[in-house]
C-alpha cells in the first residue's frame, strides 16, 4: 500500500511539473514517455461500453490488468492489449494485481458496480465507474464514502457531464434566467430491451461464460437466455430499468443546474410488472423541497414510449418535439428544452428573453478529465462523493416508487427520508435501498 501511496505523489508531482492543470480555455497536458510516470489501469469489464473505456485507459496510459466473465469478450480485448494479464474474476486481479496499478476502469452490470469498485477503492485506487453508479440506493452513498474516506480520484460514466452546453445550461439555470422554476420533465425511449415479461427456462451454462462471476453480489439463479450480454438491465436483481439506464445522462443537466437532491416523495404509475422484471413503462413524479437558492419543484420521469404532452413545446415551434428523448424545465419568465440525452444542445424560449454571458469551467473530455485529476488531484465534475452519488441516490429512488407500482396503473406516494435512506410510511422497501449480498462480495467491512 505504502508503494502505491508514494507512486499516486509521484504522478501528481510529474504532472505538476508539466502542464498538468486544465482550466477553462486551458492546454492539455504534454503526455509523459517513462513508464514510471504513466498510469497504469486495470479494466474490469471489457465488452459493450468495456470497450470504449478500456480503450480510454490505453489511450491515457498503460493496461495492464483485463477482466471480464465472458471468455470471447476477453479474448478480444487480450488482442487490444497483449501484454495485460487475463483474469475471469476481479477479486482475484485486484488480490494478484494490486501493487501494479494505480486506477480502474468498472464497466460491468449494474449489480457488480459497487463490489468491484469498493473493493479498488479501499485499496487505494483511483476508479472511473460506468452509470448507474450502482443498482441500489445504499450503495450509492457508500461509493460516496468510500471515495472521499480514500482520497481517490473517481468519475462516473455519463459523459454528457462534459459537453459545454451541458455545462452553459448549467451555470444560466443557476443564474434563474427561467425565472421560479417549480416543474422539470425528463423522458427517455428506453427500454429497448425486453423488459416486463418471465423468466426464460433454465439452460446449461455456455462454455465461455463464467456463470458464478457473472451472478457475482447477487442472488443465484440459474443461468437461462435473457441476461447476458445485454438484457440484465431489464431484471430487478442485475439492473436498474429504463430509469437507471438513463437518467444520469438525461437529467443530467437539470441536476446540475437546479441541484435535484435529496428529494422527498417519489409516485409512480407503470404498466405492472411481477417485481422480477421491471415495467414495459413507468411515469414517475418526484418532489423536491425548496433549498436556499430556489422553490420547491417537482419533477417527472417518462419511459417506455410515454411522453410530456406536446402542448408544453408549442413556443418552441418545433414539429419534432418532443424527441425521443430529452429535458424540458419550465420556469415562470420561459423555458428551456434540450433534446436528446446528453444536452449536446438546448433551446430557451421566448425568444426575446435575456440571456446573459456566463462563465463555467470547460472539460478537456470525460475520461481526461478523470485522468487529469489522478495526475493533479483537481477532482473532476462526476466525481463519486460531490456528484455523482447524490445524482444516482435521485435516480435510483425512483424505483422505490416502481417497486410499489406492480399492479398496472397509479402506486402509493413513498415519503422519503434522504438523510436515513428510508421511507416514512411504507415498509418492506428496505432490501431495495440495501440488499444481501452472496458471501464473498459483501460491501460492509
Amino acid at each position: 500500500m505504502a508503494f502505491r501511496s508514494s507512486r499516486r505523489e509521484f504522478l501528481q508531482a510529474s504532472a505538476v511539473a508539466g502542464v498538468g492543470f486544465w482550466v477553462a480555455g486551458g492546454v492539455r497536458a504534454e503526455e509523459s514517455k517513462s513508464p514510471n510516470e504513466q498510469i497504469q489501469f486495470a479494466c474490469i469489464g471489457v465488452g459493450g461500453k468495456g470497450q470504449s473505456d478500456s480503450a480510454d485507459a490505453g489511450n491515457s496510459g498503460v493496461v495492464v490488468a483485463i477482466c471480464d466473465v465472458d471468455d470471447r469478450t476477453l479474448e478480444g480485448a487480450s488482442k487490444r492489449f497483449p501484454n495485460a494479464k487475463k483474469y475471469s474474476d476481479f477479486r482475484k486481479l485486484l488480490e494478484e494485481m494490486g501493487d501494479k496499478i494505480d486506477a480502474v476502469t468498472v464497466s460491468t452490470p449494474d449489480h457488480v458496480h459497487a463490489a468491484a469498485a469498493l473493493m479498488a477503492m479501499r485499496m487505494g485506487k483511483h476508479c472511473f465507474c460506468q452509470k448507474p453508479l450502482t443498482r441500489c440506493i445504499y450503495e450509492a452513498r457508500l461509493m460516496g464514502q468510500v471515495a472521499r474516506e480514500k482520497k481517490v480520484q473517481t468519475q462516473m460514466g455519463n459523459q454528457g457531464t462534459a459537453n459545454p452546453a451541458l455545462r452553459r445550461a448549467a451555470a444560466l439555470l443557476k443564474k434563474n434566467i427561467l425565472g421560479t422554476v417549480k416543474e422539470v420533465h425528463v423522458w427517455t425511449n428506453r427500454p429497448i430491451w425486453p423488459q416486463g415479461g418471465e423468466r426464460a427456462a433454465e439452460q446449461p451454462v455456455p462454455p465461455y461464460l463464467h456463470w458464478e462471476e457473472w451472478i457475482g453480489p447477487a442472488k443465484f439463479r440459474p443461468y437461462a437466455p435473457g441476461y447476458h450480454p445485454f438484457s440484465w438491465r431489464g431484471w430487478w436483481d442485475f439492473g436498474t430499468g429504463a430509469l437507471g439506464d438513463m437518467a444520469c445522462h438525461t437529467l443530467n443537466m437539470p441536476y446540475a443546474g437546479l441541484d435535484l437532491r435529496n428529494p422527498v416523495s417519489v409516485q409512480a404509475e407503470t404498466s405492472g410488472h411481477n417485481r422480477d422484471s421491471y415495467p414495459k413503462w413507468s411515469i414517475i413524479t418526484y418532489e423536491f423541497p425548496a433549498n436556499d437558492w430556489r422553490p420547491a419543484l417537482t419533477m417527472k420521469w417518462y419511459d417506455g414510449g410515454k411522453l410530456p404532452p406536446k402542448e408544453l413545446f408549442t413556443e418552441f415551434e418545433d414539429p419534432k418535439a418532443p424527441t425521443a428523448s430529452g429535458a424540458l424545465i419550465i420556469g415562470d419568465k420561459g423555458k428551456l428544452y434540450s433534446p436528446g440525452d446528453y444536452c449536446s444542445e438546448f433551446k430557451i424560449v421566448p425568444k426575446d428573453l435575456v440571456v446573459p454571458e456566463v462563465e463555467f469551467e470547460r472539460s478537456p473530455g470525460h475520461f481526461e478529465e478523470w485522468v487529469q485529476a489522478i495526475k493533479t488531484g483537481k477532482a473532476a465534475m462526476s466525481n463519486f462523493p460531490d456528484y455523482a452519488s447524490p445524482l444516482t441516490e435521485t435516480v435510483l429512488l425512483g424505483n422505490l416508487a416502481v417497486w410499489v407500482a406492480n399492479e398496472p396503473g397509479v402506486g402509493a406516494k413513498v415519503e422519503w427520508d434522504a438523510v436515513n435512506m428510508k421511507s416514512t410510511n411504507i415498509s418492506g422497501l428496505e432490501e431495495i435501498v440495501k440488499p444481501v449480498y452472496r458471501p464473498g462480495y459483501e460491501l460492509d467491512v
